[in-house]
């Protein structure tokens, strides 16, 4: 058996202060994002803190006293907490950031504003250390492995997790089998490795070159008027009334800015007494708003016409737009000006700029197309997102735009295309092929930001970009961004900015003398993740991957947005990336319902089948390139036990063992608009060796590790509680050491044989449930006490509540949440109006949207008449509506009516629902009714029944104004 290091994260990582400053990088504070997210789209990249420590975890040994021995120069390796202490600093943590959070949260719950930031310290992604500590570091695992372990990344998307191990100085691998991505790791891998902080103003020369020339070809579109500089310009889609023939704008309100200095825009339908066929807009502010600017042309699909107010049918509006008669009105334009930012009306001269550039357009399109500067290729058959584009009309990846759109974007194919060939006949051909990487991403950021896919944000008066969400939504409203004076230099601006932090942080690390660089080692790759020839036998002492995440996100379906126009340019610079029509499909690990729609309702199961086998195909090609002693590190984001149950099962076939997990707090905490949902994830570090072979006869089954599951479940509970790892996540933290056990002790069996009576191995999702069953116990204790149970019914909202700590949760998280507490299916809980089901969630419906009508018997719900109920949570409920319509008095007479005064079990669920509930506030009013409700009724009534402190208000992100809102 080999000697495998002891790493350190198989005993500690600093989850709490890693969640914290996992959060403070994701907020979208301008100057405080980290720039390699602003490169180029990518999508589920993991922050840059939890990268490094997972990295570094994952090959630094765990601390011991012979360790210190070893290198008594070191003092960071004098004391554990010293080690811990040394880690932190190397991972850029520089302070106390869990001591910083209960700071803040502390004043802000006293009402208090602090004098100066709890945070002493930069963001963790911000901190460079040294030549001696790096120097450090490489002596401690030179004695550990014998040399510098090699760090790999199969599946590296984004880039986070190489760019943090080649900051470290370790040899670094990074593969992936789509094109925009492999470009988007060499611009921020291979070039700033290479060529460092020296190439900034070379990108800025030559980008100036594509940025004037660009200019000269598109300002005759887009007119000036005196000093007013336009920064954006605002658009409705319009279909035709079907019974007037008069232009109608599909505008859901028309709010330009809200308080304190309310705009909106105003329909004009006739001017000087002549009706307009295309309606005109006036911009109006402040008290001159004599309309309800609430109140658009477009609600829920369908609109109403202004020139009759008879409704225009939705199914009519998808079938003017899949026939092309879709159009776009500009109903405002967006200016800056000696005052600030303001809005105006568009007047004569930028309906006739649009105008030209629309016919343009019509006479250049062919030629385009033709020549490849626009492109002309459809949007794939098999697709998940076909709700955003196919509906209305959008099948080729041009159609993403609006005419004047397509014209400064097919602008810059051409410019760029100029200075490309002008790069490769001055400059050495090396240097100008790293030029043109980094430039031709400038195109990446323009497409995402000026498309019929962008919007206006009337909140935070800023732009959002395509892909805000992971989807193609279609935008009723949208927003372009002008090409010449704004757009084009935004985006040579924000390339160099990003590309300089990229390098200069690569270069601060490990260095003490401005300007150098140490000698780092990188290799980046382009292909599938089950089949790396160039990489040798047993070479990789630590795989850290971020995994494709189930069916959360389709890679490629979504970057063939970009694919589609970096093959002219980007093509042009390595045109072995972008051989093929559109990316890889077929090969892409990820659960693709669209790929397997001719199997009809199997469709699913054949997915999950075909994900299975990749991730299995990957994990045994991890095998084959680990050594022996190596550690192979999975980063995994999922609510789906589906996702969890495919990805165990991977993991187990291909030979690993799961050694412990750690989950992570990395996505943002919820701001007031997330804040009715499910919205917070942690991301579960699975930290995995290569399974010595069992020489054990005897065959093990589920009874036999069921104990072991639920005692690691239990302590997974109880360790990660006070990490301060709550709701979903908390339950989600227990799936990796459900994993372990099952892995560990491989191969178990199934209680269930199969179809033939024979013995058949278990599935991960089995050892899953325990685990969750076993949570679900003890969170019900906390909640109501040990001594007094409630009916399933009661429990599955009491424990929706707490762990979802929202109203809108993961359908297939509460559908094995209701397996959990009591063999309860969805449909069951629709029916008893506990919950709706909606696309991909459900909703726990408030008391007042669960009455029964007179004629609906004894069935679960609210029902203020009736002499008795079967489930508590219906007469709690029953209880809060009348509070809520006919105050607390009716409501204590129904509560005395009925005996529940002093009733135990009634007033445990109270007390439950007490602590269930968030008692969070927005503005000062109270995002759950039932909470206020509660608090109300307590208070009066219920004196036994404690009443916890208040959540703190819901974060509002105070930032200054941005005018476009960061990837």
């Amino acid at each position: 058996m080999t000697t495998r290091p002891n790493v350190l994260a198989e005993n500690w990582l600093p989850v709490a202060a890693l969640s914290i400053e996992s959060r403070r990088e994701a907020a979208p504070i301008p100057g405080q994002f980290p720039k390699l997210k602003t490169l180029h789209q990518w999508w589920a990249r993991r922050p840059i803190v939890a990268s490094a420590a997972t990295v570094l975890a994952g090959i630094l040994p765990a601390w011991s006293d012979e360790l210190a021995e070893r290198h008594p120069t070191i003092s960071g390796l004098q004391t554990e907490r010293a080690y811990r202490d040394w880690f932190n600093r190397l991972v850029g943590i520089w302070g106390d950031p869990v001591l910083a959070k209960r700071t803040s949260e502390a004043a802000k719950a006293a009402g208090v504003k602090l004098k100066d930031n709890p945070y002493t310290y930069r963001p963790a992604f911000k901190n460079s250390v040294g030549e001696q500590e790096i120097r450090e570091l490489h002596d401690v695992l030179i004695a550990t492995w014998g040399r510098i372990p090699a760090v790999a990344d199969v599946t590296a998307g984004g880039g986070s997790i190489p760019w943090a191990a080649l900051r470290l100085g370790l040899p670094t691998y990074a593969n992936d089998l789509n094109s925009v991505a492999v470009s988007i790791l060499n611009a921020s891998l291979t070039i700033p490795a290479k060529r460092g902080t020296a190439l900034t103003p070379d990108l800025r020369k030559w980008g100036q070159r594509i940025v004037d020339d660009a200019t000269t070809r598109l300002e005759e579109y887009f007119p000036k008027s005196g000093r007013e500089r336009v920064t954006n310009y605002l658009y409705a889609h319009a279909v035709a009334c079907p019974r007037t023939g008069r232009i109608v704008p599909l505008m859901p309100d028309w709010w330009l800015r809200k308080a304190p200095r309310p705009v909106a825009v105003r329909m004009l339908t006739e001017l000087d007494g002549v009706e307009l066929r295309t309606p005109r807009f006036e911009v109006v502010h402040g008290m001159d708003i004599d309309f309800d600017a609430d109140k658009g042309l477009f609600s829920g699909g369908r609109a109403i016409s202004p020139y009759d107010n008879l409704v225009v049918d939705g199914d009519y509006i998808k079938a003017e737009a899949k026939a092309g008669r879709m159009t776009q009105v500009l109903y405002a334009v967006v200016v800056r000006n000696s005052t600030g930012r303001t809005f105006r009306s568009p007047n004569d001269a930028d309906l006739e700029a649009l105008q030209k550039a629309e016919c343009l357009v019509a006479e250049s399109i062919g030629i385009w197309e033709a020549t490849g500067i626009v492109p002309s290729t459809s949007i794939p058959e098999a697709s998940n997102y076909d709700r955003g584009h196919r509906m209305y009309g959008i099948n080729k990846w041009a159609d993403f735009f609006s005419p004047r759109q397509l014209l400064t974007h097919a602008t810059f194919v051409q410019s760029f295309r100029k200075v490309a060939a002008e790069a490769k006949a001055e400059l050495d051909e090396s240097l100008a092929k790293d030029i043109l990487t980094e430039l031709a991403l400038m195109q990446g950021k323009a497409l995402n930001y000026n498309a019929r896919q962008t919007s206006w944000n009337v909140n935070r008066q800023s732009t959002r970009a395509v892909f805000e969400k992971h989807n193609f939504a279609f935008k009723w409203t949208f927003v372009e961004f002008p090409g010449p004076g704004e757009l084009l230099p935004w985006c040579l601006d924000q390339l160099v900015d990003a590309y300089d932090e990229i390098a200069r942080l690569l270069e601060e690390t490990g260095s003490s003398v401005p300007g150098a660089r140490l000698d780092r080692q990188v290799q980046v790759t382009a292909g599938p993740a089950a089949d790396i020839p160039s990489v040798v036998d047993g070479s990789i002492q630590h795989i850290c991957m971020d995994p494709p995440y189930y069916a959360n996100v389709m890679y490629s379906e979504l970057s063939n947005f970009f694919y589609a126009w970096e093959r002219e340019t980007l093509g042009v610079v390595t045109p072995e990336l972008f051989e093929e029509e559109n990316t890889d499909l077929d090969n892409e690990a990820v659960t693709n319902d669209a790929r397997f729609a001719a199997f009809g309702r199997r469709k699913k199961e054949i997915a999950d089948l075909d994900y299975e086998a990749k991730m299995a195909a990957i994990f045994m090609e991890c095998r084959r390139i680990l050594s022996d002693d190596g550690v192979l590190t999975v980063m995994f984001t999922n609510k789906n036990a589906r996702a969890w149950d495919a990805l165990g099962s991977a993991l187990i076939a291909a030979g690993f063992t799961v050694e412990t997990s750690w989950p992570v707090a990395t996505e943002p905490e919820s701001s007031s608009h997330q804040a009715n949902k499910n919205a917070a994830e942690s991301t579960i570090m699975l930290v995995c060796r290569k399974r010595d072979r069992i020489d054990d006869d005897g065959k093990r089954y589920l009874e036999d590790v069921a104990p072991e599951v639920r005692a690691e479940a239990r302590n997974a509970l109880f360790r990660f509680a006070d990490d301060g790892i709550e709701g979903v996540d908390l339950m989600l933290a227990t799936y990796g050491p459900a994993l372990s056990v099952v892995s560990r002790n491989w191969p178990v069996y199934s209680s269930v044989p199969d179809e033939n009576g024979a013995d058949r191995l278990l599935r991960p999702e089995e050892a899953l449930n325990i685990a969750r069953e076993e949570i679900v116990e003890l969170r019900r204790q906390r909640l109501v006490g040990e001594a007094v149970r409630v009916d399933s019914l009661t429990d599955f909202v009491l424990m929706a509540w707490d762990i979802f700590k929202a109203r809108e949760a993961d359908f297939d998280a509460a559908r094995l949440l209701a397996l959990a507490v009591g063999g309860l299916d969805i449909d069951y809980l629709t029916r008893a109006k506990v919950l709706k089901k909606k696309t991909g969630t459900v909703e726990l419906l408030a008391p007042a949207e669960r009455i029964r009508r007179g004629n609906e018997g004894d069935a679960p719900g609210v029902r203020p008449g009736a002499v008795r109920f079967e489930h508590l949570i219906d007469a709690i409920d029953t209880m809060l509506y009348i509070a809520d319509v006919d105050g607390m008095q009716a409501a204590k007479r129904f509560v005395d009516q009925h005996g529940y005064t002093n009733d135990r079990a009634y007033i445990a669920a109270v007390q439950g629902l007490v602590n269930a509930i968030p008692r969070k506030k927005s503005k000062g009013a109270w995002l759950y009714p039932e909470a206020a409700l509660l608090d109300t009724l307590c208070t009066l009534y219920f004196d036994s029944v404690q009443l916890p402190a208040d959540d703190l208000p819901v974060a509002q992100i105070d930032e200054p104004v941005a005018l476009f809102e960061v990837d």
